[in-house]
């Protein structure tokens, strides 16, 4: 079989042979022959092996039949295992937009998390808003900085997704609209093998209220992107990218992996490869990574 259809579940609702059954057999109802259900992991993921039908129509057909929190994803078979990762930091690898914390610290949080909303949901200048927010921390004391990394949280499955692709091969990197400060850490705990994300000024202890230039932005990530692939002998379509922001949008698309994880209405539906349910292991399911293959 030419295509394969990949069903994940988050693990407080296990999917069921019944599930993988029903969507089966809408596959076969489009004419596509298929093959029965491999579990990747019990209860969390399985792929439908097809034949026939157009990606996109498969997984439009599975998701008409399933009902609970299932991730869909559709796609060719050859060559899903990806060489190379490219990954967005705020909530994506963390689950907080740590610009909109650290904002916290100068009672600012609702003010710029609005901002930031309409930014990711690509709404704004992302450039213009970051400079925006940014501007009017003018004065905060930079140790908000690290109480802000102190109270941050990796996304499940973050550690795993990357140290898995590192043991098979790929080289991973966090690329982000965020700041270095941020990013470098995140780097080192999760075990990236690079990073990039803006520099955030400083002046006598304090915030500048500035950012250095050039800001990096969506087409400074995909430019990251196609850099770090050619650099590596790969094709975009080696390559998995994640991230749930309009400035992410240009990788997700160029890449043949593209996922938008839990993203801004106006990303996932743009994107052709979304997970709302799932954790970051999904992007291994995707990959055809078995649970017994996870690296810690």
């Amino acid at each position: 079989m030419q295509q394969v259809l990949t069903l994940v579940a988050p693990p407080d609702a296990p999917l069921s042979p019944a599930e993988t059954a029903a969507a089966r057999d809408a596959l076969e109802a489009l004419g596509a022959p298929t093959l029965a259900a491999d579990w990747l992991a019990p209860g969390l993921a399985a792929d439908i092996p097809f034949d026939d039908l157009d990606p996109e129509q498969a997984g439009a057909a599975a998701r008409g039949v399933l009902s609970g929190p299932r991730d869909v994803i559709a796609q060719h078979a050859a060559g899903r295992r990806k060489r190379l990762l490219v990954a967005d930091m705020d909530s994506t690898i963390v689950t907080s937009e740590t610009l909109d914390e650290l904002a916290a610290f100068a009672g600012l949080k609702e003010k710029i998390a609005a901002i930031t909303a309409r930014a990711m949901n690509g709404e704004l200048d992302f450039a213009a808003a970051l400079r925006e927010r940014v501007a009017m921390l003018k004065g905060l004391s930079a140790d908000a900085l690290e109480r802000t990394w102190a109270a941050t949280q990796l996304t499940p499955g973050a550690q795993t997704l990357v140290a898995t692709m590192r043991a098979h091969g790929a080289f991973c990197a966090l690329v982000s609209g965020g700041f270095t400060f941020f990013t470098g850490r995140v780097r080192a705990l999760v075990g990236f093998d690079l990073d990039q994300a803006n520099v955030l000024q400083l002046a006598e202890g304090k915030l500048a209220g500035t950012v250095a230039e050039p800001i990096l932005d969506r087409q400074a990530k995909l430019a990251t992107l196609r850099r770090l692939a050619a650099e590596r002998g790969l094709s975009l379509a080696e390559a998995c990218t994640v991230g749930d922001g309009a400035n992410d949008l240009p990788m997700l698309q160029a890449a043949g992996l593209g996922v938008a994880f839990r993203a801004k209405p106006s990303v996932a539906a743009a994107a052709r490869v979304r997970v709302d349910h799932g954790d970051l292991t999904a992007l291994l399911f995707a990959q055809g990574f078995r649970a017994a293959e996870f690296a810690d």
